[in-house]
């Protein structure tokens, strides 16, 4: 048998069944199904012995991963991902525009967090799940749970509307300064706080404008559909609004900038922003 990957456990602070721990350990094997499937091929050895389901991991073992003569090669995601902050609880990441969080496809950030995260060394440790959804077309800022505790209390967090999340946009047309736009979305409540920060004449849009977003509730496309229906769409919008005002090839002129919250664990106040995309600063070069 090829040796594929090789792992050396970290401490833990109680001895935890390898079959748990195991999980986001190799690359090429991000799921529990996975692990298990591999344990029973007996393509994964603990310190030179053949590995089992009930093998507790205390840290510091040597644990591999062969790849057997007449299997085939795991299907392996290859997508770096840029880490903001991480600790054994959480992680915040900068999500890609054009690529989605999570679902059926292949090339999702979830399928991609196990190769680009550290393995949290709690007990309760399991793959990182994604703890809130950005649109395919939107970049910006994501939360990630790393354990099964951090994922209820992060989203517990979210559905009390405790996180502040920014976002910033470009809009099209002229638009007042700012204000709150309290529209329903999906026939349930959704408010939005609005500010512009700077506005350029357009010779095809009129004006464009740099609007500063701060969503107080969080339904689906939310940010698009307010702006969309007070009438100044988001630059580059496809399905909300006149789809003839899109700059080809550019996207969507969405983007979510910054996350504040305080830590559940560590009670610590976490800030964590990514700048503007280039394609934001070409218009205003000045943010």
């Amino acid at each position: 048998m090829q040796l594929l990957e090789t792992h050396i456990a970290k401490k833990v602070k109680y001895p935890i069944r390898f079959q748990e721990y195991g999980v986001g350990i190799f690359k090429t094997i991000p799921t529990k199904s996975g692990i298990k499937k591999a344990i029973k091929k007996g393509i994964v050895f603990i310190d030179d012995e053949l590995a089992t389901t009930s093998r507790f991991i205390l840290g510091g073992e040597k644990i591999e991963l062969y790849q057997s003569e007449n299997s085939s090669t795991f299907k392996r995601l290859k997508l770096d991902l840029e880490v903001l902050f991480e600790d054994d609880y959480l992680a915040i990441i900068y999500k890609p525009a054009g690529i989605l969080v999570n679902g059926n496809k292949f090339v999702t950030i979830a399928n991609a967090l196990s190769q680009n995260l550290q393995k949290s060394s709690l007990q309760d440790a399991v793959k990182p799940q994604p703890i809130h959804r950005l649109d395919y077309p939107t970049s910006g800022v994501l939360l990630v749970g790393k354990t099964s505790s951090s994922i209820q209390k992060l989203s517990d967090l979210f559905k009390n509307k405790v996180i502040q999340k920014t976002y910033f946009a470009v809009t099209i047309s002229e638009m007042c300064i700012g204000g709150t736009i309290n529209f329903k979305v999906d026939n349930k409540k959704a408010s939005t706080e609005f500010k512009v920060l700077s506005s350029v004449k357009s010779e095809r849009f009129a004006f464009l404008n740099l609007v500063k977003l701060s969503p107080k509730t969080g339904r689906k496309h939310q940010l698009r559909k307010h702006l969309s229906a007070i009438g100044h769409q988001i630059l580059g919008d496809k399905d909300y609004g006149n789809t003839n005002l899109v700059l080809k090839g550019k996207g969507l002129y969405l983007h979510a900038f910054s996350l504040e919250f305080l830590h559940p664990f560590t009670k610590e106040t976490i800030f964590i922003s990514k700048e503007l995309p280039k394609k934001f600063k070409k218009i205003f070069p000045s943010f």
